[in-house]
C-alpha cells in the first residue's frame, strides 16, 4: 500500500529539484498554486472537491462486485481463455495466493478509498461553514463503506483513525482485529445516519436512509443481531423506501414487457424507490486497461458481457462472471426474477432471428442479464467494454428486506412472525401473488431467506459472502478449503513492506 506514496514522493522530490534550479518563474508562480495537502481545506470549496475525490473511488468496487459472484456458486470466472486475467481464473478455482494481482487491486483501490475520506477527516475541525456536519458524516459513511469491502475480503485490516496512513505506518501500525475495524464500522455509520439528510443532495450522495441500511449489515456481519433487527426496522419504518411495483413502470415499459422487477436494472429504473445507495456511473470519459480504477463506467458490465455480440438490446463483452447451471436451477417454476437474472443465449437467439455470440471458456450459454451491457449510444466515450453507464445498485430495499428477516429469525428473542412478513413481501413481488408464501419457523426459515436471497440477489456480488458468515461455503463452493477460504490472503507486497508487523492470515 506504501510503495507507490514513497515513488510519488521521491519523484516529487526530484521534479521539484529541477524545476527550482531550471526557472526563475519558479519562485512567482500565483499563490493558488502554492496549496498542498497540509494548507488545503480553507473553504467549503476545498471540503465538497476532497468529498468528490472520496466518492469517486466507489468506481472501483466492480472488481468487488464482480469478484464476489466469481468466487461463489453463481458464477464461472470464464473470460476468453481459461489463462484470461489469470487472478479472476485462480478465485474461481479457489487457487488463490497472495500473489494475485487482482485482489492486489481491490485492496489498493479499497485503501486508496480510506485514505481520501481520512484526508477530510484529519482536517475536519480547520474551517467552519454551514452544512460541515453534512460533508463529515458522508465522509465517515464512505470510509466505513470502505472499511467494510475491507474486513469482508481481509479480514482484520491496518487503521490509523482520522488520519492518513504515511510512509512507514505499515511497520509501526499493526492490523487491527476484526472485532475493531466492525466497532470502527459501526461507529462512523452510528454518526452518518444521525447527521445524513434523508434526501440525497443529489443522485449518488449517501443520505440516512443509506448509512442506516449499511449499519444493519455491518451489525448482522458482526452476528449482533439483536442490534441489526432494531436498525433495519428503524430504517423500514420510515417509509422512505418501497419495492418497485407494477404502478412504478410506464405504459412504454409494461408495452416491452418489462416485469416491476426488471425494471430496477433499465437505465429508466436507476436511483428509484427502490434504491438505498446506488453508485452512479456514466460513459462521457474513456479509460484502459492499464487503468481500469480511473474508469467512470461499469468495468464489470462491459466484462460480464457475451463476447462477440451481434444483435439487438444488448452489447459486445469479454464473457466473464457466467451463471453456472446450479444458479439457474435455482428459481422456482414461476419466478419472474429468472428472466431478468439469466439471459439464456440459446433461447434469446431463437427469438431474434441473426443474433449471435462467439462462445469463449466456460460458456454455458447463459449470462448476468442485470448486468451485461445495453446497446449504446454512438457518443459514448472510449472503449465501450469499459465504460458502460449502468449504475450498480449497491443496497437495494428487498435486500433490507431480507437482511431484516434473517436478523429477526437469528435474534435473542426471535421474531419468526416479523421475519416472515419481510421475506413474503419480496416473494409476492417475485411471483406477484401470496400464493407462494413461506410459513416456516426457526432453522427452516433461515434456509428459506437464505435461498431467497440468493435468487433475489444473484449476481449482485453477494452470494460468496452470506455462504461464509452462514457457515455453508464448505458445503456449497467447489475447492473451498475450511480454515483457509473464509477470507482472502493481505497481497504479498503489504505483508513485505510490512517486514514483520502484518502476518499473514490462515493458510496462505
Amino acid at each position: 500500500m506504501k510503495k507507490y506514496l514513497l515513488i510519488t514522493l521521491l519523484m516529487i522530490t526530484v521534479f521539484s529539484t529541477v524545476m527550482i534550479s531550471c526557472s526563475d518563474d519558479f519562485i512567482d508562480r500565483p499563490v493558488e498554486y502554492s496549496i498542498d495537502s497540509e494548507n488545503y481545506f480553507n473553504s467549503k470549496a476545498d471540503y465538497d472537491s476532497a468529498l468528490i475525490a472520496a466518492y469517486d473511488m466507489l468506481h472501483s468496487t466492480f472488481i468487488n462486485v464482480l469478484m464476489g459472484e466469481i468466487a461463489s456458486d453463481n458464477t464461472f470466472a470464464g473470460g476468453n481463455s481459461p489463462t484470461d486475467v489469470p487472478g479472476y481464473q485462480q478465485i474461481d478455482q479457489m487457487t488463490h495466493s497472495p500473489v494475485n494481482a487482482n485482489l492486489k487491486q481491490l485492496w489498493d483501490w479499497m485503501f486508496a478509498g480510506v485514505q481520501r475520506a481520512n484526508y477530510i477527516l484529519e482536517f475536519k475541525d480547520k474551517t467552519d461553514f454551514q452544512g460541515k456536519n453534512q460533508i463529515i458524516a458522508e465522509a465517515r459513511f464512505l470510509r466505513a463503506y470502505y472499511h467494510f469491502e475491507l474486513v469482508k475480503w481481509f479480514g482484520g485490516i491496518p487503521m490509523k483513525g482520522d488520519a492518513r496512513f504515511i510512509p512507514g505506518d505499515e511497520k509501526s501500525i499493526p492490523r487491527s482485529s476484526i472485532t475493531d475495524v466492525y466497532k470502527s464500522i459501526q461507529d462512523d455509520l452510528i454518526y452518518a445516519s444521525e447527521n445524513l439528510s434523508a434526501i440525497p443532495a443529489q443522485k449518488g450522495r449517501a443520505t440516512s436512509g443509506a448509512a442506516l441500511a449499511l449499519l444493519g449489515k455491518a451489525y448482522l456481519y458482526d452476528k449482533k443481531y439483536d442490534l441489526a433487527a432494531d436498525t433495519f426496522d428503524k430504517l423500514i419504518n420510515t417509509g422512505n423506501y418501497r419495492l418497485v411495483k407494477t404502478a412504478d413502470l410506464t405504459t412504454q415499459q409494461i408495452s416491452a414487457g418489462l416485469t416491476p422487477f426488471g425494471s430496477i436494472f433499465e437505465e429508466a429504473g436507476e436511483n428509484g424507490p427502490e434504491s438505498v445507495f446506488e453508485i452512479q456511473y456514466t460513459d462521457v470519459e474513456g479509460a484502459s486497461y492499464g487503468a481500469l480504477q480511473a474508469s467512470e463506467g461499469n468495468v464489470a458490465v462491459g466484462f460480464a458481457g457475451p463476447f462477440g455480440y451481434v444483435g439487438p438490446t444488448f452489447a459486445d463483452g469479454n464473457n466473464f462472471n457466467l451463471p453456472t447451471p446450479k444458479i439457474v436451477s435455482a428459481f422456482e417454476a414461476g419466478d419472474s426474477r429468472k428472466a431478468v437474472t439469466i439471459l439464456d443465449m440459446v433461447a434469446w437467439i431463437a427469438q431474434n432471428p441473426g443474433t449471435s455470440y462467439t462462445k469463449q471458456n466456460q460458456d454455458t450459454g447463459y449470462f448476468n442479464r442485470k448486468y451485461i451491457p445495453r446497446t449504446r449510444r454512438v457518443e459514448a466515450a472510449g472503449d465501450v467494454k469499459l465504460t458502460s453507464p449502468n449504475n450498480y445498485r449497491a443496497i437495494r430495499y428487498a435486500d433490507v428486506l431480507l437482511m431484516a428477516a434473517e436478523a429477526h429469525n437469528k435474534s435473542t428473542v426471535v421474531n419468526d412472525a416479523a421475519a416472515r412478513r419481510y421475506l413474503n413481501e419480496v416473494r409476492a413481488r417475485a411471483f406477484g401473488d401470496n400464493d407462494h408464501n413461506i410459513t416456516a419457523s426457526g432453522a427452516a426459515l433461515a434456509d428459506f431467506i437464505q435461498a431467497e436471497r440468493r435468487v433475489e440477489l444473484a449476481g449482485e456480488g453477494f452470494r460468496f459472502f452470506d455462504l461464509v458468515r452462514t457457515g455453508k461455503a464448505l458445503q456449497e463452493i467447489p475447492n473451498f478449503k475450511a480454515n483457509r477460504n473464509e477470507l482472502f490472503p493481505i497481497p504479498i507486497e503489504e505483508i513485505q513492506f510490512a517486514a514483520g508487523n502484518w502476518t499473514q492470515n490462515p493458510g496462505y
